[in-house]
């Protein structure tokens, strides 16, 4: 797929205190960053389009890989060899393990570090791949604009040509 049409109303933006139009169109404005959404930015930009994601969380990657599937999974595992530890199973497969102890600081270290590791590289694809990043609250705002709503309450424009709502389910 190469271009995607979507056709909203026009209305305007509520309560904005300042707006900051990014002079170039976009091809794509891409709304949602995780498994949908980084993906389909990465590859329009492959295929030549001027693509733009806009991201309401300060990392890429969405639920799962912030604070979801990911998080959940690291510290599963790690739970998991813990209790490996304590129990028979380490001691039946030759690996004899005296006072093993829970750091729980540093399980969570690990965790986030796993996190990090994973939404830096989904950056550095956005950054090869020549994808703009824009943090914000994505908002169709007309035909062809989508308003990033900021933390600070300042709002960023954007024209497009296309828009894609990768929001998550």
């Amino acid at each position: 797929v190469t271009s995607i049409t979507v056709h909203v109303p026009l209305f305007p933006v509520q309560s904005q205190n300042l707006f900051c139009d990014i002079s170039e169109e976009h091809d794509l404005v891409v709304i949602g960053s995780g498994p949908g959404g980084y993906v389909a930015a990465i590859k329009a930009s492959q295929l030549g389009l001027k693509t733009a994601c806009i991201e309401k969380n300060d990392t890429l990657g969405g639920t799962c890989l912030n604070v979801g599937c990911i998080p959940s999974k690291a510290l599963l595992h790690n739970s998991h060899l813990y209790h490996m530890a304590h129990s028979s199973d380490f001691k039946n497969r030759g690996i004899e393990v005296d006072n093993v102890r829970l750091n729980l600081d540093q399980l969570m270290n690990q965790k986030s570090a796993s996190v990090k590791a994973l939404t830096g590289g989904i950056a550095h694809l956005f950054k090869q791949n020549k994808v703009t990043h824009i943090q914000g609250h994505g908002k169709i705002t007309g035909k062809n604009e989508v308003t990033a709503l900021k933390r600070d309450g300042t709002s960023e424009v954007v024209k497009t040509k296309n828009i894609l709502i990768a929001t998550g389910s």
